[in-house]
């Protein structure tokens, strides 16, 4: 009679999910938002990329066209600046502060302030105005607060309560469908978006990775981000790369951290009077700057510096003070609050210095650029497993796992004994801010 009643029970819940609207409807809105987010990274890339090729055309055509800069890079930060204040606000900066800071939020309407579908077409949009105008910026944050902002918008359509985890979920679905790199999406979360291991968002954020991966990979193919490579190290001079390329690119990566939180307050606080004329005019000496650099460095420190670092990786070596000027451009990019991440330009910095260093001690290039990669990515955001992780599959170098390994945790350490505070959670602060004090100013409206 027991296994009867089992049985019965069995049939009747079975029966249930496959006629209950209630418990299908949000599964099938959170699958379709996880496609989307792949789907939607391809677009953001074709158009990311686009912007860059427009903007060298563009800078190239003429014999004086490598001066245009001077004119359209800090023309195109102020634009970006403005939108972002008036149309588009909380979409400045990277992305990513904006989904940690989301986590952090109870109340709905108050995340929806930092992640709307409205916000993460700005996002895109912004985005790629800024790499046509040669903002020295990348789209993988960008493309975190795009994924989760689907995400939550998957939480209202589908009735689903479970923000956070959503709102992490499309974090991971967004790294992993922008770099192809479906580990270093989960990882990312975990380590990076959480700080902590949360079991019951485990089959959440796989399930949206898997699905967000699917559909990059039916647009785009199977691909590693900077090609496939097979170095490591065979002598004494090599493997001392490990611990060069760790110390510098973690002290490096600590210093560009540490001055951004310390600037960027700075700067809020004299923009507080004026904060839209003083940060239009912050966001145009910034792009004139860029400019300069730019234009200086023969162009190669516009755009995301991709095609620097895919350089440095498979041979080609760069120029010393390379990693110098592109650390200064990316700087000034985010210190003008435009939209755009520092993912991209960050790999190109690290490529740039593991360059420097490679010819210095007269080594492997391809395997310096990747282990400086690693140790100055690991510095920046103080995150060692996705630095690791993310760097062994855009490179596809599984040979060099243990070194990329020890970079990283080098890198981490010499950045926490300079840097206490990580980027992305320190810059988090200022959203949540932002978020309490749109709501006060609501409410006092309201009962006013």
């Amino acid at each position: 009679m027991p296994k009867t009643s089992k049985t019965y029970r069995f049939m009747r819940r079975s029966r249930v999910l496959r006629v209950s609207p209630a418990l299908w409807k949000p599964r099938i809105v959170f699958w379709a938002g996880a496609l989307a987010i792949g789907v939607i990274s391809v677009g953001f890339a074709w158009a990311a990329d686009a912007a860059q090729h427009l903007f060298k055309i563009a800078t190239t055509a003429h014999p004086l066209a490598y001066l245009l800069p001077l004119i359209l890079t800090p023309a195109g930060f102020v634009l970006c600046s403005y939108l972002a204040a008036r149309l588009f606000p909380n979409s400045q900066g990277s992305g990513i502060p904006q989904a940690i800071a989301a986590r952090h939020l109870n109340d709905d309407l108050d995340r929806k302030r930092l992640l709307s579908l409205r916000l993460a077409f700005g996002k895109i949009l912004l985005t790629v105005v800024g790499l046509f105008c040669g903002a020295s910026i990348g789209r993988e944050g960008p493309t975190v607060q795009v994924g989760s902002s689907i995400m939550l918008a998957v939480a209202r359509f589908g009735g689903m309560a479970q923000a956070r985890g959503l709102i992490l979920a499309g974090s991971a679905a967004g790294i992993a469908a922008a770099f192809n790199t479906p580990l270093a999406g989960i990882v990312f979360a975990i380590e990076e978006m959480s700080r902590s291991y949360q079991s019951r968002a485990n089959g959440i954020v796989l399930t949206a990775v898997i699905l967000s991966g699917l559909a990059a990979l039916g647009l785009s193919g199977s691909y590693n981000y900077f090609g496939s490579t097979h170095v490591m190290p065979v002598g004494a001079r090599e493997w001392s790369l490990v611990l060069f390329c760790g110390v510098g690119g973690g002290a490096l990566g600590a210093l560009f951290s540490a001055m951004a939180l310390r600037l960027g307050q700075r700067l809020r606080r004299w923009a507080h009077p004026d904060p839209l004329k003083r940060m239009l005019f912050v966001a145009g000496l910034c792009g004139l700057a860029v400019a300069i650099i730019g234009v200086a460095s023969g162009g190669q420190t516009f755009g995301t510096g991709y095609e620097q670092a895919r350089g440095a990786i498979e041979g080609e070596a760069l120029p010393w003070y390379f990693f110098l000027t592109k650390l200064a451009a990316s700087f000034l990019s985010m210190l003008s609050g435009i939209p755009g991440g520092i993912f991209a330009p960050s790999l190109s910095v690290g490529a740039g210095f593991g360059s420097s260093i490679g010819q210095l001690l007269g080594v492997s290039i391809p395997l310096a650029a990747i282990l400086g990669m690693a140790g100055y990515f690991a510095g920046v955001v103080q995150a060692p497993m996705t630095a690791f992780v993310i760097i062994l599959e855009m490179t596809g170098d599984h040979e060099a796992v243990i070194p990329i390994m020890a970079v990283s945790m080098i890198g981490y350490v010499t950045s926490r004994l300079i840097s206490r505070e990580p980027l992305y959670h320190g810059l988090s602060r200022v959203f949540i801010a932002a978020a309490l004090r749109a709501r006060r100013t609501e409410d006092h409206a309201a009962s006013a």
